[in-house]
């Protein structure tokens, strides 16, 4: 046990502080999911890791001869039935389907995606300064960390805040995101109208937005 002034690291840095490939996938993730500038990496990393321990305790179960009944039963309900709460499985998912889940999966259960997915915010971007500065909130609860993992229940209670003004639809930010939004144009200026064969589009683009049901592994049979 170490002393609690000197808590331990709950992510994994990289073992090579300089691949190419994996510093370009990381760049192209903290764009994707609107991460800080400075210090995004980090939350790449601790998605990674845990998705990494996910899939090493999903290994060693099925790497097990009989996981029916008793402690490694408990052990693999327990674990199945934790990623589906947080929206990463489905239905009938098995062990099997844990080592198909990607970070991207795990970051777009952060606070600050589902906020975007679900037309609070006009960008990534947008959606983690609502958050940091409080306009977000989970029922009753202020939320004010974007990288919180939302869950199934918690996807029901996602609004904006009772205290925020932004709970008013006249306030200029809300007109603005959802002017935003119909016009798909995501902070370009365009005078034009758009027709409406891009109207269509954008509907359908609003229709295919991830949810929980698009962020998650489909269950298989086992």
């Amino acid at each position: 046990m170490g002393h609690p002034k000197f808590a331990r690291p709950k992510y994994d840095t990289p073992t090579h502080p300089w691949k190419k490939g994996r510093i370009e996938e990381e760049h192209a993730l903290k764009e994707q999911f609107g991460l800080k500038k400075i210090g995004g990496m980090k939350e790449i990393w601790k998605a990674k890791s845990k998705l990494r321990r996910w899939r090493q305790n999903a290994m060693k179960l099925i790497g097990r001869v009989d996981t029916t009944e008793g402690h490694f039963s408990r052990e693999k309900t327990d674990l199945v039935e934790s990623l589906y709460r947080r929206g990463l499985l489905g239905d009938g998912a098995s062990l099997d389907d844990i080592l198909q889940i990607t970070v991207e999966h795990v970051l777009s259960r952060r606070l600050q995606s589902q906020v975007y997915y679900r037309g609070l915010a006009s960008s990534m971007r947008q959606a983690r300064q609502l958050v940091i500065h409080g306009h977000i909130g989970l029922g009753d609860q202020k939320m004010t960390v974007p990288s919180y993992i939302i869950t199934r229940d918690d996807e029901n209670t996602l609004t904006y805040h009772h205290t925020s003004p932004l709970t008013d639809a006249s306030h200029p930010i809300r007109v603005e995101i959802e002017e935003t939004r119909a016009a798909a144009e995501y902070g370009e200026e365009d005078n034009e109208a758009p027709s409406e064969e891009f109207v269509a589009g954008v509907a359908e683009a609003a229709e295919a937005a991830p949810s929980a049901e698009d962020t998650q592994v489909e269950g298989g049979d086992e």
